[in-house]
């Protein structure tokens, strides 16, 4: 499978990255910093110089030709001013599925966020975040690609369990691993059956692909 991942130096990208590639896939990172390419390299990924903010999605559209699924795992990032989360975290993500669309690209997987439920219940200084997540989720469900909208609650680097809890909604709130969420995005490639399902993520007792394949 040839996959491409957008944000591709991020923290949860790079893990995925590496899965994809230890597993035989053909593993893209699309990154807008040259210099971050020699990190992708060391995970086995092949850096494709593509800045979703300031490309249109007709030139995004040629970075991703040939793939068979794209991971929207970018993010304006900490620190970030409320402009550059709509650009990024919204913007960044549209035109992904625009791009998707030029380029014959069906599978589209979204990196989420659980506070997405109620943007206002975070405080106003992450309200921006959650609103440009829930409206790039919104998209993305009403787009007719085969998506899957991944909702990761609180994340950690702490070891992966490869133990996960996944459902629609989840009534608490918790932490996971990046090396789960990274995991279960890799599982949800494999598993048809989250096409067309979003989802919240956190660490639990179930084996990754069990509760996958129980959504």
């Amino acid at each position: 499978m040839d996959v491409a991942v957008a944000g591709g130096h991020g923290k949860v990208a790079l893990r995925l990255l590496r899965i994809l590639s230890e597993r035989g896939d053909r593993a893209l990172g699309l990154i807008r910093n040259p210099d971050h390419a020699s990190d992708l390299e060391a995970v086995g990924a092949t850096p494709v110089g593509t800045d979703l903010e300031t490309l249109d999605p007709d030139a995004i559209a040629t970075s991703i030709s040939g793939c068979d699924a794209v991971v929207f795992a970018a993010g304006a990032g900490p620190g970030s001013g409320p402009a550059r989360k709509r650009t990024v975290d919204y913007g960044g993500a549209v035109k992904l599925i625009d791009a998707c669309k030029s380029a014959g690209v069906r599978r589209y997987l979204m990196v989420s966020a659980m506070g997405v439920r109620d943007p206002a219940a975070r405080g106003p200084e992450m309200r921006p975040y959650y609103e440009a997540k829930l409206e790039a989720d919104r998209a993305l469900a009403a787009s007719g690609l085969h998506y899957t909208i991944v909702r990761p609650g609180r994340l950690t680097d702490d070891p992966g369990t490869a133990l996960i809890e996944a459902a629609e909604s989840l009534d608490r709130f918790g932490a996971i691993p990046r090396d789960d969420v990274a995991a279960t995005l890799a599982g949800c490639l494999d598993a048809d059956n989250t096409i067309g399902k979003s989802f919240d993520l956190l660490g639990g007792q179930t084996a990754i692909p069990e509760a996958l394949a129980a959504l």
